[in-house]
């Protein structure tokens, strides 16, 4: 795999550039600052949140750097994405978007990922994954015509349009790179053409669909240099699905890169997806517990089945929320509850699987423009999908296990946001359900009080961190 880097007319040495590479291949995410000055251009483009440390003395650099050693991530924010040798076009798009520090699993996987390693990450919702194999894709590929280089695959249609959305925004400055994304519910002939026609560098799409346009041979996957899994453990654990992206990886090169990405691996899960893997690096949450997110307040309310709907808009009268989602468990529960919301003059809509493909996109996309400021939804849109305004889930209905629960919730605890998540128990499940979540991310999950605090849930605007 080859590294290729860009030489700045302006770095005055050609040894520091090289010291930086030798420390970067090993790992070494703490690199000193200040040694190298941007020449204008990148002044223009750049966030200058590193001056004050540039233009330090050396004593008090060093000082810093130790201390930032002994900190650990609260440290690495010294730094920021240009350490990670991206290409301009990638920095400025990232600058374009208000971005200036990685997150920590971004610190934890990008300079390897760039560099080819397969990766296996599991990492809290809300805390960057998605940017990890966008950006690492995005500085590795070097387009061919009518060739696809890399292909991204994700259990829901939603979930596939998002990553398409992410790779076509960083792309902004990368003209020659075309996305593009198929699932079901659209005409096979539609996607035909574009392959056709079109032919995309990357391909995000759900396995059914990329696997029947593979088996066409519409879909060419013998150039593929990135497979990529997100929500692996959702289409892993599925042996209908599991057997779909078998058929679908066995159709690429042997030699390409694998990274796989999700808020939740489970011990018998990790096993399945290193079958796909060579000597991956492994990202994990040491503990279990560590999945709770910060800055997220739960809480829970004992009533019956029958005092939801009051107790519902008793709570979106009260709540100060800037979008909230409501799960429920199925599709029909979904629509009549939000025709309960309509009708009560709440600005509700609902997405669930029993809307076609254009109605399903049409309201997400609604939604996530703000358009209305209710969702009611069932786990469709339970994992992976982040939309920024929300700061308030309701589980109008218990989620059927720990791991739903977790991803539910991650809807409205975003990193570097504050969001609160309120859980209706109605019955002996329920509550079994809810004390398998307190166990396992051992987490206390206190009754709602009848007065809460707006601070400790209002969202934080801000610009400092890449969310998806």
């Amino acid at each position: 795999m080859a590294l290729v880097i860009v030489m700045e007319p302006s770095r005055p040495s050609f040894v520091n550039i090289t010291d930086r590479l030798v420390s970067f291949c090993f790992g070494v995410l703490y690199w000193q600052m200040g040694e190298v000055k941007d020449n204008d251009a990148y002044e223009e483009e750049l966030l200058d949140y590193e001056e004050e440390v540039e233009n330090a003395p050396d004593s008090v650099s060093a000082k810093a750097a130790a201390e930032s050693a002994k900190k650990g991530y609260v440290g690495i924010h010294s730094s920021g994405f240009r350490d990670f040798l991206l290409k301009p076009e990638l920095l400025r798009a990232i600058v374009d978007s208000g971005f200036e520090h990685p997150s920590e699993v971004q610190h934890e996987c990008i300079p390897q990922a760039i560099l080819g390693m397969d990766v296996l990450c599991q990492a809290k919702s809300g805390m960057g994954k998605t940017a990890v194999f966008v950006l690492s894709t995005l500085q590795q590929i070097e387009p061919v015509a009518g060739q696809v280089a890399a292909l991204v695959l994700c259990h829901t249609r939603e979930l596939a349009y998002q990553i398409c959305h992410e790779f076509e925004r960083f792309s902004t400055y990368l003209p020659d790179i075309k996305v593009a994304v198929f699932y079901g519910g659209v005409h096979i002939k539609v996607h035909k053409d574009i392959l056709k026609n079109e032919c995309p560098h990357i391909v995000v799409g759900t396995p059914g669909r990329i696997l029947a346009l593979a088996r066409d041979k519409d879909l060419g996957l013998k150039n593929v240099r990135h497979f990529i899994l997100d929500e692996c453990d959702k289409m892993l654990e599925s042996l209908d699905m599991r057997r779909d992206v078998q058929q679908i990886f066995k159709m690429t090169p042997h030699d390409k890169q694998v990274m796989m990405f999700s808020a939740t691996l489970s011990k018998e899960i990790r096993p399945v997806c290193k079958k796909f893997m060579q000597d991956p690096m492994e990202i994990y949450v040491d503990d279990e517990a560590k999945l709770t997110l910060h800055g997220l307040v739960q809480h829970y309310i004992k009533l019956t089945e029958m005092e939801k709907n009051r107790k519902l808009n008793d709570l979106l009268d009260a709540l100060d929320f800037n979008q909230v989602v409501i799960f429920v468990k199925s599709v029909n529960r979904a629509a009549e509850l939000n025709k309960l919301l309509v009708e009560c003059n709440f600005p509700s809509i609902c997405i669930h699987s029993g809307m076609s493909q254009e109605e399903r996109l049409t309201r997400y996309k609604g939604f996530k423009e703000g358009h209305k400021r209710i969702l009611v939804a069932t786990d469709l849109v339970g994992r992976g999908i982040d939309i920024e305004r929300v700061n308030i889930v309701i589980n109008y209905d218990m989620p059927d296990s720990a791991d739903t629960y977790l991803h539910r919730v991650g809807r409205a605890g975003r990193f570097g946001t504050k969001g609160l998540a309120i859980t209706f128990v109605s019955s002996a499940s329920d509550s079994d359900v809810l004390n398998q979540v307190q166990a396992r991310f051992e987490v206390d999950i206190k009754e709602l009080p009848e007065q809460i605090d707006t601070s400790t849930y209002s969202k934080i605007p801000s610009s400092l961190y890449l969310l998806y």
